[in-house]
This record gives structure tokens, sequence and C-alpha cells, in this order.
């Protein structure tokens, strides 16, 4: 019986995992869904199994009189017979209780197209924050910036290494790209040509802290389509905490109305305000509301990833967290009532159309059709696992060298990764990031179990926003991004 039942505000939900089908139910249900989890827990410990064998599926009996017996005294008799027969019609209609699909194995290919590259323009940053995984810019080696001839290359090799593929994605990253902005115009120029000679499509994404954004900068960016990820932790106090100019001042009032000016200048669309909240920053609703009240109408808000500082997130914090969650989404909602709409990145979550099955078994493409290029021209699996020597695949020069890192790549997928197959998430989070979980366990296999805690519960506020929100044939989100 592989079901999450869960809450959102009044709504009481249930998901079917493996069909990803999403009821509404009442306090009834509720109850004889508990009576049926016990049922199975018997059952897998009498079988010593953690799912059902086929064989022994009839043993779930939903008009089991057990199940009469223990509520009767809190129910009348025919509501709890007619509510089981409203799940035993779900389950014939293969929307509830449904068997798990068998999924074939990945190939053994040591060749795949790429789609994306992370192009580092910069190692070396005009900030100091204190979070900072890029270990404030230099990712741990000397600052450098990528010269012109590597990003250059970068644009040929992914034109030549991306096969069939027509649609392409270049992310300008750092450390801060905007202190390279050459390089950024080198890659761009480039990428018109092969769009003429080799009929791909370039799709570009430009990450800064805003410190260099004056308008001849933000005038191209415009005028070459570039989507914008700006940097920015919340109001002053909690900002300037982490955010820090090389002097050790705080550097909200330096990028804020850059930022403003940048999004006005697109009309308010193809940006994201990116923020991070970490153990000084638990209120972080009232962060996301307070980026909201400036104006901004896209924003993420992401928990740092790190351990042992004294920003870190622990697990004693997760309950905090969880009631930061729901606080925001029940303002979310309230939001959009209210006409003034804005777009938390963890709430857009598509449950009616959703991602392909290779990416919800598989997640963002790291390692194969997604890959990082540092300003030596080094390739890696992505732009975080650039800090770690072992993962290095590659070179612009040479090509692909490492491919048995890649082939590990390719054949992950959330039923090789621990606890992920027994997670009713796994089908919405695809096993979480690589990269953090390398960082905090050693291992890609192992994901962080804080970070997995937040996004189950990111999952179910989105879950059943999107449920309120059909509820009430609302749709908002014409206009965003």
């Amino acid at each position: 019986m592989d079901i999450h039942k869960f809450k959102v505000k009044d709504l009481k939900l249930l998901l079917d995992v493996n069909s990803g089908a999403l009821h509404i139910i009442d306090d009834l249900t509720w109850d004889i869904l508990d009576i049926l989890s016990d049922d199975i827990r018997q059952i897998k410990g009498k079988y010593h199994v953690k799912s059902i064998p086929e064989k022994q599926r009839d043993i779930l009996d939903i008009f089991s009189e057990n199940i009469v017996s223990r509520l009767k005294d809190r129910y009348p008799a025919e509501s709890i017979i007619e509510a089981q027969k409203e799940l035993q019609s779900l389950k014939d209609r293969g929307l509830l209780f449904t068997a798990p699909v068998e999924f074939p194995q990945p190939s053994d290919e040591d060749s795949f197209p790429v789609k994306a590259l992370c192009l580092h323009i910069s190692h070396d940053c005009n900030l100091r924050c204190r979070y900072c995984f890029a270990k404030t810019g230099g990712f741990g080696r000397n600052r450098s910036h990528m010269p012109e001839e590597v990003a250059v290359k970068s644009m040929d090799f992914i034109a030549e290494h991306s096969g069939s593929r027509r649609n392409l994605e270049i992310d300008f990253f750092g450390g801060e790209p905007l202190m390279n902005f050459s390089s950024v115009k080198a890659a761009i120029n480039r990428a018109k040509e092969i769009e003429k000679e080799k009929n791909k499509n370039f799709r570009f994404t430009l990450t800064t802290n805003a410190i260099l954004l004056t308008d001849e900068t933000i005038d191209y960016l415009n005028r070459e389509n570039i989507s914008l990820i700006l940097s920015l932790d919340g109001p002053p106090e909690i900002n300037d905490l982490m955010r820090l100019n090389i002097d050790g001042s705080g550097s909200y009032h330096d990028v804020l109305p850059n930022i403003k000016k940048a999004v006005k200048s697109r009309e308010g669309k193809n940006y994201y305000i990116r923020g991070t909240y970490t153990k000084k920053s638990l209120n972080f609703s009232d962060i996301v509301l307070h980026l909201a009240d400036q104006g901004f109408q896209n924003i993420s808000l992401e928990p740092v990833v790190s351990i042992d500082k004294d920003y870190s997130i622990e697990r004693t914090d997760i309950p905090v967290l969880y009631e930061e969650y729901d606080k925001l989404a029940g303002a979310y909602i309230e939001r959009i009532k209210a006409g003034k709409p804005f777009n938390f990145f963890h709430f857009n979550l598509e449950i009616f159309k959703g991602p392909c099955l290779l990416r919800r078994l598989k997640g963002c493409g790291a390692g194969t059709e997604y890959l990082a290029v540092t300003p030596e021209g080094h390739l890696y699996p992505c732009h975080q696992l650039v800090n770690y020597e072992d993962f290095r695949v590659g070179d612009l020069e040479s090509g692909i060298s490492n491919h048995e890192i890649r082939k590990n790549f390719h054949k992950m997928t959330i039923f090789q990764k621990e606890k992920c197959p027994d997670c009713w998430a796994r089908f919405f989070c695809s096993g979480g990031c690589y990269a953090n979980a390398y960082s905090i366990n050693k291992d890609i296999k192992i994901p962080d179990e804080t970070g997995c805690a937040l996004q189950k519960k990111r999952i179910e506020c989105a879950l059943g926003i999107q449920v309120l929100l059909k509820r009430e044939k609302i749709n908002w989100r014409q206009g965003f991004l």
C-alpha cells in the first residue's frame, strides 16, 4: 500500500505514490487508512519484506470487518461501508493502492548528448558570503577568470556533443560572472554563429550578486534575452549576516537598487530572486514575504547546505521550519486570492502534467546531459562538484576522458539511492541533489537527511496549494516568469 496522506491547511490529502493520483479525503477515510496501514505493517513484518508480495496483495481487504468494529463507536456503520466502497472503486480504477512499476535499467552507453553547460566564467567574486559553497568564489583554487577563447570553445563543445538536440542551455556562473563580462559576450557571439551554422537554439541564464549591474550591462542582458538569477537573502538584518562585501560590510544597500532596476527594466519577467536561509534566519516565511513586498514576484529561498557551522541547519530545527512552510503556504494562497500573487519556486509544482519519466527517475541530468566548465576548460558533472577534483570527467581540448564517472551518473536512479526506493516523494524530488549528498555524506547515493525532510514538506505544501487553487478554479500564473 504505497500511499502517503498529509494535511495542508483545512485539506486532508491522499497521494497514491505509484500512479501519482491525488485525492481529497475526509476524517473517516483518514481513519480507515490508518487501520489499513497497521494491517500492512503486520503483513510486512510477517514476511520480513519492505513491500507486500504480489501473491499476498489480496490480504489487503478494504472491507475488513476489523475496520467496522474499530470505528463503529465514532462513525455510523453505513458511513464506514460507503467509504470502503469508494476506496475500492478508486483501487479498481487504478487510482489507489497501485502496484510498483518495473522500470528498465539504464543502458551501458558511454556517450550521451549534452544539452546544458554551466560556464564558470569567474572563479573570483566581489563579495565574501560566509556560506558560499564556492569558497567565496575561488573554489579553493587560485582566483581566475575564464579566457574568451575557453568560453568560445565551450560553445563549440556543446554544439558538437549535443547530437540531435536543438535546444541548448548555457548558465553563466561564478564566483561573479560579471567580473568577466567580456567572456560572457564572447560565448554569446559564438552561440549566435552556431545557431545559424547548425540550426541550434541557445537559451542563457546568468547568476549574479548584482554589484556590477550597470545600466549598460542591464541593457545588454535584456537585449540578449538572458534570464537572471539575482542573489538576495532578504531584508538588511538578514542579508547582511551572510552576504558581505570584501571589507566585511553588508551588501544589501549596494545591491537592492541594482536588482530593482534590473527587474523593472524587464517588466518583472524572466528572473528569479534567489536567496539562502540559515539557522540564523529560520523565520524564512517572513523573508519571502518581505521580498514579495519589495515588488519581486519570482522568488526562490533555499536552505543552506552545510554542517558544523554556526549557521548550519540542524535536525532539531526541522519542526520550526515545517511550521514556516505551512505559514508561507497559507500566506501564498491568501495573496493569490487577494490579487497580489507571487511565484515561490518550491511551490511551483505541476501535478497535472509534470516532468517526463526519465526526469522523475534521475533528476537534473548531472554528469550526462549537463556539465560544468571551469575557467581552465576542465569538465565536471555539475557546477557544485567542481569543488572535488575526483569528479573531473575531461576537458574541452581532449573531450571526455573519464567515461566511468559519466556511466555512474547515467545509471544512477532513485532505485540506486539509499532510502529513496521506499520514500513517498521519490517521483517528485528524483532523489535530491547529487552535490548536496556528496557535500554532506561524501556519497552521491546517500541524500542529505535534513534536505530530504525539508524537500518533502515543500512537496506537501505545493501539492496542497495546487489542489486548493484547482478546487476554487483559480488560474493566476499567466504573465509570470
